[in-house]
């Protein structure tokens, strides 16, 4: 198997925390997000790792990787031109020769499912393009099905609720050589939507060739693309975990909880939600639900529902106050 990995792209929607690092490289839950999905696909030992990667943030994603993951094979190259999805994921075509399945993996998003069953779900079909039932269908790229499980059509922001199985960017092709030509045929036929290539229209034209295709759903959908996505995702991977393995001094930690090995906690209250990464000091506040990353200082401070960068450093101040009967002081 090889494994394609797309992660150009700016992360406009994280910014600042984008400004100076892939938005693959973004900390939750105690890990970046690419190392909370490259450590779900290790069972499937895959030959090789495919990176599709920008010029301004490659060199720290494959840094990251050989750091990382030094026993995994990794070969990278360069989306120079912004031509969207599908023309990301044909790049990889070098790489994929005749005989190989291809598994596509998009950054955005940390999926939970038992990738152990890609076989016994493609047994009767070409691929599997996964999916997440959702309520807000209007705000996604929607698969269609029949009776069977088959794909019959897609269909980008439905107004009505021809269906709910939203496609959430992990998709398994047992011919990974045949998906490229048909990425290559898609490409040389425009077919773009404002200027950019969609893998919607590739697995459409597989379809009408006689390809089948089916829409397995995963247990867990984690978006990581926006900040109070991001806490959300925070939130669930850290349920039922609690991991001080920092130093930790007259504090009071509500579960969940995950503090780095080299991160110090000092007459502060912490939690529920709350990771810290090595390197950080918190001391004389109040943090929770939110995100504290590597080498960051919070002092005298209350945080909720807060993402700190790295190096970023937060001191505010104690109040002396002498207030009334009946009185109402508000701090925004």
């Amino acid at each position: 198997m090889k494994i394609v990995l797309p992660t150009a792209g700016k992360g406009t929607r994280l910014r600042p925390h984008t400004n100076t690092k892939a938005k693959s490289l973004v900390h939750v839950a105690g890990k970046t997000v690419l190392e909370h999905i490259v450590s779900r696909l290790a069972p499937l030992n895959a030959e090789e790792y495919i990176f599709i990667n920008d010029e301004d943030n490659g060199p720290q994603v494959m840094d990251f990787m050989a750091e990382t993951f030094p026993q995994l094979n990794c070969w990278a190259t360069l989306q120079k031109e912004r031509l969207g999805p599908a023309h990301a994921v044909s790049l990889a075509a070098p790489r994929i020769n005749s005989g190989d399945d291809v598994l596509v993996v998009f950054n955005d998003t940390i999926f939970v499912a038992d990738l152990d069953r890609i076989a016994q779900l493609c047994s009767d079909c070409d691929g599997l393009i996964y999916s997440k039932e959702v309520e807000d269908y209007q705000r996604f790229g929607v698969n269609v099905v029949d009776e069977a499980g088959f794909i019959v059509d897609m269909v980008e922001k439905p107004d009505t609720p021809i269906s709910r199985l939203a496609q959430v960017g992990l998709y398994y092709l047992k011919d990974g050589r045949g998906f490229m030509d048909f990425l290559e045929r898609t490409i040389q036929a425009g077919e773009t939507v404002k200027g950019e290539y969609y893998l919607p229209a590739v697995f459409m034209n597989m379809i009408r060739a006689g390809l089948k295709l089916k829409a397995p759903t995963i247990d867990a959908w984690l978006d990581c693309g926006k900040p109070e996505t991001l806490l959300e995702t925070n939130r669930y991977l850290l349920a039922g975990r609690h991991h001080a393995h920092g130093e930790v001094r007259d504090s009071v930690l509500i579960d969940p909880v995950h503090i780095e090995k080299g991160a110090v906690v000092q007459n502060a209250i912490l939690g529920p939600n709350v990771s810290v990464a090595a390197g950080s000091v918190i001391a004389d506040s109040i943090v929770r639900d939110s995100i504290i990353n590597a080498d960051s200082e919070v002092r005298s401070m209350i945080l909720d529902g807060s993402i700190i960068g790295e190096s970023a450093r937060l001191i505010g101040a104690a109040r002396r106050m002498n207030i009334g009967d009946h009185s109402l002081v508000e701090m925004s």
